[in-house]
């Protein structure tokens, strides 16, 4: 019997993830709240209660308290409606959690994605080279720290003359 009560969880399990997992983010729409890394885990608790655990991207961002309602909103609508949304901290979210998928998605929209490997400090101050997201060249410049969010910061291309965001490692 608890063999079939585990089928049971981790069908809840995969039905829950795939629910909140298609959730858009506030900010950027074209990604997902799974293609930022931002949706964590889906567990379900003994009594068959679904629990969808969420990092925020920086703990001011404020985003994530619509982020939490949307996502308990699509658990709900699959017929969830116990579900509860959890945020977790620790470890905190790192740029390094965007899934390729993602950042492609941010490139093709416009935004240059952060580069890899984000726990270089020369990453974390900006001072790597960006490449321009409509025509790819590596000729930018920085003009504003933040950008349309606090996440990101306002380059320029200097071939394409474009502007753009950089969506900034953390």
């Amino acid at each position: 019997m608890a063999e079939v009560r585990s089928l049971d969880h981790e069908a809840i399990r995969r039905q829950v993830w795939e629910a909140a997992a298609a959730v858009p983010d506030p900010e950027i729409p074209v990604v997902t709240v799974a293609d930022l890394g931002i949706l964590r885990e889906v567990r379900v608790e003994p009594d068959g209660t679904p629990v969808a655990l969420v990092t925020p991207t920086y703990s001011g961002c404020p985003a994530t308290r619509m982020i939490e309602e949307e996502v308990l909103a699509a658990i709900q609508l699959a017929g969830f409606p116990q579900a509860r949304v959890e945020t977790v901290l620790s470890p905190p979210w790192t740029t390094d959690w965007l899934s390729a998928e993602g950042r492609e998605k941010l490139r093709a929209y416009g935004i240059a994605p952060p580069q890899t490997g984000s726990n270089s400090k020369r990453a974390l101050f900006g001072k790597t080279s960006v490449a321009c997201p409509h025509c790819g060249s590596a000729e930018t410049e920085r003009v504003s720290e933040f950008g349309s969010t606090p996440c990101k910061a306002l380059y320029r291309c200097l071939s394409c003359r474009e502007p753009f965001d950089y969506f900034k490692c953390l």
